[in-house]
């Protein structure tokens, strides 16, 4: 027993006296502390234990709860201080309502089967080879198997499905593997990620749109116009000295006339048509910008047509402006500037090409007064025509290119024969050897038509002039009748009857020269 002082300070004095260094006492029964806190059951006492709950199941009764162990309170001689608490055991978190559930389950669908005593012989495990893996445990489960559910047929429009999924996906692994190995094959999708003049100027530079093409799927459907070549034939008889040659394509039906179209003119001034949808091509590209600055140079001065040849060489202008001066006044010394730009002849010459003009060349830089440059009327009414339909270049280029046009200032060939309302796209071309005009008409009534006339004649003779204009007129006047130009008709000279003069006698004609007698009221 320990006996402790009255005195207030008791405690104190005691709290500081220094803990003996004896060890612990052990419990009588001769376990370990640690032991004794495990409850570690014997042998003998887990057979009984297991015997009991065997007969408690034969029986059908509940199974007797072991009994306590007497409390060891055989503490006499021991130190107060030097006892500490015993651990708590760690508590397992349990899911109380699932075990109760499925023991109550087990026990009542199945009953406990006697257990045999546990052997604490140690066993022997068999040797694993290097290569042999132990088998992984496998959970039992406390819940009885279920029986297997028989498995149900799919039906056969699940399978359908099921491979049309399949085939969506490959094809869609087929299609991206493709582009990937040849862009060319990519689909329209996605190159419509690609901005419209991107997709013009490729078009363009790998011979896509060709000529024949284009000219194919405009006349392909269409059929050349008996009756203008009834109208026209008799206008084209009996000339010697000039060769007229007209193209024209409808734009609505596809409809055509033609009369030496693929014969070979001197271009003159027209040549600057296709220069300019090669340059709006350079735009489309991003090579060229319209605001960017030119220079002059002494070598692009040139005269016969135009301002900008008074101009001092190193003047600046505008890229913009100086297509616009190529063809509103047809200014030489601006388009030799633009051919420059494009890179020359040879490169121009290429380009065409590319686009499938065969007659189409450029062999002279400007003023070319002796034709050495040469086009055909179809070669022309068909670029043209595939400029009117969006290809070759952009919409926002060609919607510019045709007001370009549409600023020309000589109007004396195909704007004269049109009637009031109409509106045209057009550039002409004249020297001594050729005289012509191309362009585009909208009527009034909305038909749309591209037509190219072009003329060999003598050295200026301005009968082609008047010719141009009369075949120009009666294919306006054959395509929208109602809104045609009326001509006049000219006047004819007055029939004179020549008859014979008659003898007088003496005395008639005296009687006639006398004035006759004048009744008086």
């Amino acid at each position: 027993m320990l006996e402790f002082s009255n005195r207030p300070d008791s405690r104190r004095r005691s709290s500081r006296t220094q803990a003996p260094t004896h060890p612990p006492a052990q419990p009588p029964d001769g376990s370990t502390q640690k032991q004794r806190a495990k409850r570690v059951p014997s042998p003998q006492q887990a057979s009984t234990r297991r015997d009991e709950l065997s007969e408690a199941s034969t029986q059908g009764r509940r199974p007797p709860r072991p009994a306590p162990s007497a409390p060891n309170n055989s503490l006499q001689g021991a130190n107060l201080r030097t006892l500490r608490p015993l651990p708590a055991r760690p508590q397992r978190k349990r899911f109380f309502l699932f075990e109760l559930f499925s023991r109550s389950r087990v026990a009542r669908t199945r009953p406990i089967a006697p257990r045999s005593p546990v052997s604490r012989s140690p066993e022997k495990k068999p040797a694993l080879s290097p290569t042999s893996r132990p088998e992984p445990l496998k959970r039992r489960s406390r819940l009885p198997a279920s029986p297997a559910k028989p498995q149900r047929p799919t039906p056969p429009l699940v399978h359908a499905v099921r491979l049309l999924i399949v085939g969506v996906g490959v094809g869609a692994i087929a299609g991206t593997s493709l582009s990937v190995w040849n862009p060319a094959l990519r689909s329209s999708a996605a190159v419509a990620q690609v901005s419209p003049p991107q997709i013009m100027a490729a078009n363009a530079l790998s011979g896509g749109q060709n000529m024949g093409h284009i000219a194919k799927n405009t006349l392909g459907s269409g059929q050349e116009l008996p009756g203008l070549i009834a109208q026209i034939a008799p206008m084209t008889q009996g000339l010697t000295d000039l060769t007229p040659g007209v193209f024209m394509v409808d734009l609505d039906k596809g409809n055509y006339y033609s009369f030496n179209g693929d014969m070979v003119f001197s271009a003159a001034s027209i040549i600057k048509v296709p220069i300019l949808i090669a340059f709006f091509q350079e735009v489309d590209a991003g090579k060229i910008r319209l605001d960017e600055t030119m220079t002059m140079e002494t070598t692009d001065i040139v005269d016969n047509s135009g301002e900008m040849q008074y101009s001092a060489p190193g003047t600046k202008y505008s890229a913009l402006e100086v297509a616009t001066n190529m063809i509103v006044t047809s200014d030489n010394t601006a388009t030799n500037m633009i051919i420059r730009r494009l890179g020359g002849l040879d490169k121009v010459n290429q380009r065409f090409k590319q686009w499938g003009l065969q007659q189409t060349l450029l062999r002279d830089r400007l003023p070319d007064l002796t034709g050495t440059n040469t086009t055909t009327p179809k070669e022309l009414t068909t670029l043209l025509t595939a400029v009117s339909q969006g290809q070759l270049i952009s919409m926002a280029s060609r919607d510019r290119a045709m007001f370009i046009m549409s600023q020309t200032e000589t109007d004396t060939l195909l704007p004269a024969a049109m009637g009031a309302g109409a509106q045209i796209s057009h550039k002409t071309g004249d020297i001594k050897s050729m005289v012509g005009d191309t362009g585009i008409i909208d009527m009034p009534s909305g038909k749309r038509y591209v037509i190219t006339t072009l003329m060999k004649r003598p050295d200026n003779d301005s009968r082609a002039q008047d010719l141009i204009r009369q075949i120009a007129s009666t294919i306006y006047q054959y395509l929208d009748p109602v809104n045609s130009p009326v001509e006049e008709p000219a006047a004819e000279p007055l029939e004179v009857p020549q008859t014979e003069p008659t003898v007088m006698e003496p005395e008639a004609a005296i009687a006639d020269s006398e004035p006759a007698a004048v009744p008086i009221p």
